[in-house]
């Protein structure tokens, strides 16, 4: 429940910490015998004798969360910290629904043949914007495996529409993370990070090194558990552009 014309307004992505920073900030504050302090507590605090210039330890952090949950145009701490959790859980919410809609779509997009560095500009400005808007996404909501296979769709994404220098930089990053927190990745997030890699640098031209990342990817591959998830695998292995290196190696 909220009280009329709060003095201050939450923000847009309001933070429950932040708020307890506040309250203990304001408790010191009236600690100190800060006037504006004190008045903000005479205003807000529905006794506000809880804080006096002779008695100012007698203002406790819970008197201080009340004050601002009251500047926010709430009736306690309770009713705000409420509201603000329910926020917070509708945001993640919408973070992992919006990961999951733009990396199904985004890997749609990749599955296209038609699609390439031919494309129109604006095609793949948009495509590589949510490449990275679903990355971002799952920064907001996952862990460092999320993060990875974030990494690994825009390095993906970016082979396939030719900018094998963006490419390059976030297979690496993919590989960085996943080599990082093993503990935290799926079998097949390793055996990815290695074909995004070698993808990336065939792209540039270094077949050599694209050589060996590819060889290491295919290894990897046969030793993942799951049929589905090796079948995948060997799919993208198979699916170009190779920039001329599967040609090269003959293992695909």
């Amino acid at each position: 429940m909220t009280t009329s014309d709060p003095a201050r307004q939450l923000p847009a992505n309001p933070n429950i910490t932040h708020l307890k920073r506040q309250a203990k900030d304001l408790k010191r504050a009236v600690a100190a015998l800060d006037p504006s302090a004190l008045e903000r507590v005479q205003r807000s605090h529905p006794s506000p004798s809880a804080a006096t210039v002779e008695d100012p330890g007698a203002f406790t952090l819970r008197d201080a969360q009340v004050v601002i949950a009251r500047e926010y145009g709430f009736e306690g701490w309770h009713q705000l910290s409420t509201h603000v959790g329910e926020q917070m859980v509708d945001e993640r919410d919408l973070h992992r629904w919006f990961g999951v809609q733009l990396n199904n779509a985004m890997w749609e997009a990749i599955e296209d043949e038609g699609l390439g560095a031919h494309s129109p500009t604006l095609d793949k400005e948009r495509l590589l914007y949510s490449a990275y808007a679903s990355a971002y996404h799952w920064r907001n909501v996952g862990n460092e495996a999320n993060f990875a296979r974030g990494e690994h769709l825009i390095s993906r994404m970016a082979s396939r529409l030719g900018e094998v220098d963006l490419a390059l930089r976030h297979a690496r990053r993919c590989l960085d993370l996943i080599e990082e927190y093993p503990d935290l990745m799926e079998d097949w997030d390793l055996p990815f990070a290695h074909e995004a890699l070698a993808r990336a640098m065939a792209g540039t031209g270094d077949l050599r090194g694209a050589r060996v990342h590819f060889d290491t990817a295919v290894d990897l591959t046969a030793d993942v558990s799951g049929d589905a998830d090796r079948a995948i695998l060997e799919a993208e292995l198979a699916r170009g552009p190779w920039f001329g290196l599967v040609e090269r190696t003959g293992r695909i």
